[in-house]
């Protein structure tokens, strides 16, 4: 019997080698993925594989695979409204793409789409900023009806009301009878906590910049 149990160890010896050697292929396969994966793609290896157009913001394959040809539009827009691109297994915003492209580097901080359009993606419409000034610079509410963030009118006194949010609360600037004394009063608001420097496209910015334009011509 103790012949017995010392042939089946042979047999079974082998067995469980090739197990270990399975289990141990199957860690190092998971291992080098999750290595392939993380790993930060550099500005060469970007134009080995994608062309990026400047002026019109949209990446094209620079070379074939199977299930896509060469010159084709690459990436596609995701559900939060950016466009993606997979490169080396790894999906990554195509306007963080772009900023990698041109200038050789992924940004820390946020890149920001100045039109707030956010597949528009072409480089003069980028801009790297921290994420307090992203957040400004997102355009008017969809409830908004004045047209200028910030702004909108009082129902109970039929004034028209500014105010700006600062950490997180909102902050009262006035009731105003004129709309154009409100607007002001955000802008106002904007420049003292130095918004200008990330929001100058802000629409109260840009509907004062428009009357002292008007006023200008008018006056000329």
């Amino acid at each position: 019997m103790h012949n017995n149990l010392n042939r089946a160890d042979r047999i079974c010896s082998p067995i469980k080698e090739y197990t270990q050697l399975f289990s141990a292929l199957l860690l190092m396969s998971a291992i080098i993925k999750e290595l392939i994966m993380s790993k930060k793609i550099t500005q060469k290896r970007l134009k080995e594989v994608l062309n990026y157009n400047p002026n019109t913001g949209f990446f094209t394959w620079a070379v074939s695979k199977v299930g896509r040809k060469k010159n084709s539009m690459a990436g596609h827009q995701n559900s939060r409204g950016y466009v993606v691109i997979k490169v080396d297994y790894e999906m990554t915003d195509a306007h963080r793409l772009a900023w990698l492209y041109v200038y050789g580097y992924l940004p820390e901080n946020d890149l920001d789409h100045i039109d707030k359009i956010k597949y528009h993606n072409w480089i003069d419409n980028l801009r790297e900023v921290s994420r307090s000034c992203n957040m400004r610079n997102c355009g008017n509410p969809k409830n908004n009806v004045s047209g200028i963030k910030g702004v909108s009118i009082h129902k109970k006194t039929g004034k028209w009301r500014a105010e700006i949010r600062v950490n997180m609360k909102h902050k009262n600037l006035g009731y105003y009878k004129h709309f154009e004394n409100a607007v002001c009063a955000r802008l106002a608001a904007e420049q003292c906590l130095d918004w200008y420097r990330c929001d100058s496209s802000s629409p109260a910015y840009e509907y004062v910049k428009k009357m002292v334009r008007s006023s200008t011509y008018q006056g000329g």
